[in-house]
C-alpha cells in the first residue's frame, strides 16, 4: 500500500498493491497497523454504503465537534470525483479545496480527517463506501452548499442532480469557522 500526502494537511491518499491472475485480483484494503505507521491512527467504528447514478452530486457535508468525523473513502464500482474543504480555522490551508479521483479500477482510498468538508460526484455509476471515526448524529450533522460561489469548485458536470437537502445548505462563512 503507497500512502500519499497531499497539499491539505491530514488528507492522505491510500493506493493498494493489486495482485492480479486469471482468476481476477486481491488487494488488501485496510490494515490497521499499516494505516496507522502511516498517519492514519484513527478507530473507525461505522462503515456507510451508497449507490448514485451517473450525475449524482453529494456534499459538501461533515458534523460538528465534539461529533466531528474522519473518514477513510473509496469507490466500489464506478469512478467520483471526491473534493475535500479545509475547515479548520487554525490551518494555514483553510477555506482551500482539493480534488481527487476515486476510480474501483485503481482501488485508490482517500482519509479525510475531522474538520473538513466532504463531497463527491458520481462520474459513472458508483458504490460509494466510507468508513467513520465517530458515529453519525443528526442534530451534529451539517455542510456547505455545493455550488458556494467563493469556494467556486469545478464540478466537471454541467446540471448535476443534488438533493433537496443539500440545495439549501448555508454557503462557507471564513468570519465564522467551523472548526
Amino acid at each position: 500500500m503507497e500512502f500519499i500526502k497531499h497539499r491539505l494537511s491530514g488528507v492522505i491518499e491510500c493506493i493498494p498493491t493489486k495482485y492480479h491472475d486469471e482468476r481476477g485480483f486481491f488487494y488488501e484494503s485496510y490494515n490497521q497497523k499499516r494505516f496507522a505507521a502511516n498517519g492514519i491512527p484513527e478507530d473507525f467504528v461505522q462503515d456507510n454504503y451508497s449507490f448514485s447514478t451517473k450525475g449524482v452530486l453529494r456534499g459538501l457535508h461533515f458534523q460538528h465537534n465534539p461529533n466531528g468525523q474522519g473518514k477513510l473513502v473509496r469507490v466500489m464500482t464506478g469512478k467520483a470525483l471526491d473534493v475535500v474543504v479545509d475547515l479548520r480555522k487554525d490551518s494555514p490551508t483553510f477555506g482551500q479545496q482539493e480534488k481527487f479521483i476515486l476510480d474501483a479500477d485503481k482501488g485508490n482510498m482517500l482519509y479525510v480527517p475531522i474538520g473538513f468538508a466532504h463531497g463527491f460526484i458520481a462520474l459513472e455509476e458508483t458504490i460509494f463506501v466510507y468508513k467513520c471515526t465517530n458515529f453519525w448524529k443528526k442534530e451534529a450533522e451539517s455542510g456547505i452548499r455545493w455550488n458556494d460561489p467563493q469556494l467556486g469548485i469545478e464540478w466537471g458536470v454541467e446540471n448535476p442532480i443534488v438533493s433537496d437537502k443539500d440545495q439549501i445548505l448555508p454557503d462557507f462563512d471564513p468570519n465564522h469557522p467551523i472548526f
